[in-house]
């Protein structure tokens, strides 16, 4: 039995079990390591909300709670929010969400949206919507933090086939460019069942970034290229990390 393609690849892929079986040695302590520099920087107040855009199974809206802060997070799979609302408590919420859908308005010093959880429409305005409705939400003064790769780092060589074996299960995994996006697809067999999932990753670079912004009524504080929060640097810098203001 093969499993068809979804036309909305994340919706499928982000809500399957295999998603975390593939991605469950992420480290977290590089995750940790970021939203460290990132508090160093904000220097948020105990009595600031933050909002994580897209927040997973809740890694960040945890570690950023055990800090002490109000956090909410929100996904669009299922299955991820109810394992991450196993979590929660009387300052950390999880809730199923579209970014591409408006939240609330004025509610949140600060949003969240890290790892590459951007970019993932086909089509420029839905992206383009999403940071309007971060807009909305944010209060008057209040920063999106958002974490994009530098597509000009990106090898735009042909990529070689990579396997990984994890619980017993070989993911075969192939990625390619093409037009404006990043395709990654997934192939794997369990239980005697075919499986092909893909990622797909829209090639936004700053302009493009800059022009939601201006739209949203958000103004460009700082850009870093790292986790450590260096300085971007276009040509060397591995990420395009935005802290923007609403105006």
């Amino acid at each position: 039995m093969k499993i068809k393609k979804s036309s909305k690849w994340f919706e499928t892929w982000f809500n399957s079990r295999y998603y975390h079986i593939l991605y469950n040695n992420r480290d977290e302590r590089d995750a940790e390591f970021f939203l460290d520099h990132l508090i160093a920087y904000l220097q948020p107040q105990k009595a600031d909300r933050i909002l994580d855009l897209a927040c997973g199974r809740g890694r960040h809206s945890i570690y950023l709670n055990k800090k002490g802060f109000d956090v909410v997070g929100v996904d669009l799979s299922p299955e991820s929010i109810e394992y991450a609302s196993t979590f929660e408590n009387e300052k950390l919420l999880f809730e199923v969400h579209d970014m591409r859908n408006l939240l609330c308005t004025n509610s949140f010093q600060y949003v969240l949206n890290l790892f590459t959880s951007f970019g993932y429409f086909e089509r420029k305005w839905e992206n383009e919507k999403v940071i309007l409705n971060i807009s909305k939400t944010l209060v008057p003064g209040g920063k999106l933090i958002l974490d994009f790769l530098n597509v000009a780092s990106i090898n735009r060589g042909d990529y070689k086939e990579d396997v990984k074996n994890i619980d017993g299960i070989a993911f075969k995994i192939n990625k390619a460019i093409k037009g404006q996006f990043i395709i990654k697809s997934i192939d794997f067999t369990d239980a005697q069942t075919d499986f092909h999932f893909e990622e797909k990753l829209s090639l936004l670079k700053p302009e493009d970034f800059e022009q939601f912004f201006e739209k949203a009524g958000l103004e460009i504080e700082a850009i870093f290229g790292d986790y450590s929060l260096s300085t971007f640097n276009v040509d060397h810098s591995p990420r395009l990390i935005y802290c923007v203001v609403k105006r």
